[in-house]
């Protein structure tokens, strides 16, 4: 039982981490990218494409449950119409589309659960595979949702270049990052 109970915490501080982790990416991306702005969620740059791989990557599902619930809370409250059935599939899309992509990548790439195999060639295909899924299935929503300027194969391209270039962006500030700490480990020891 207690077990369960140390799981279950464990997934719900996953879940609120990258509930918040995506919040504030979202609104520090949309201060830093205001002039990129195409319409109503497109972004010449939107870092929390590149988030939202690497929160699912990492956490797997909870990382894809708290994208989910962020997202609807910032549909709601943010531009979209304050309807609730299409916030929650923008909120469904932004969180299980990486999670997908993640179970695709996986097994078509071999990539290990650790990551520790993830070098170039991969990350590009997954950031690809990841951006073409978020961008169609995002514009797929938008058409069928029958929002305004939103749905054209020119919303695509623009949702597919802003995910492409936030997620090398991002990915390769943490990877950065996280090389830099490695290299610090080794000159304190």
């Amino acid at each position: 039982m207690s077990q369960l109970f140390a799981m279950s915490t464990e997934w719900l501080i996953e879940c609120a981490i990258s509930a918040v982790a995506y919040a504030f990416l979202f609104y520090f991306n949309g201060w830093i990218t205001s002039s990129l702005v195409f319409g109503l969620g497109f972004s010449g740059i939107y870092l929390p494409a590149g988030l939202r791989l690497f929160l699912t990557s990492i956490f797997g599902l909870p990382g894809a449950l708290g994208i989910v619930f962020a997202s609807c809370l910032i549909s709601y409250y943010g531009d979209f119409p304050h309807e609730f059935t299409t916030c929650i599939g923008v909120g469904l899309i932004s969180g299980f589309t990486p999670y997908l992509a993640r179970f695709f990548v996986f097994s078509n790439l071999r990539l290990e659960s650790d990551l520790s195999n993830l070098h170039f060639p991969k990350l590009i295909a997954c950031i690809l595979i990841y951006s073409l899924l978020s961008a169609g299935l995002h514009q797929w929503w938008f058409s069928a949702m029958s929002l305004e300027d939103a749905g054209s194969v020119n919303h695509f391209l623009v949702m597919f270049a802003g995910d492409v270039l936030g997620s090398l962006l991002l990915i390769s500030l943490i990877k950065y990052c996280l090389d830099l700490l490695r290299k610090v480990r080794r000159t304190a020891h």
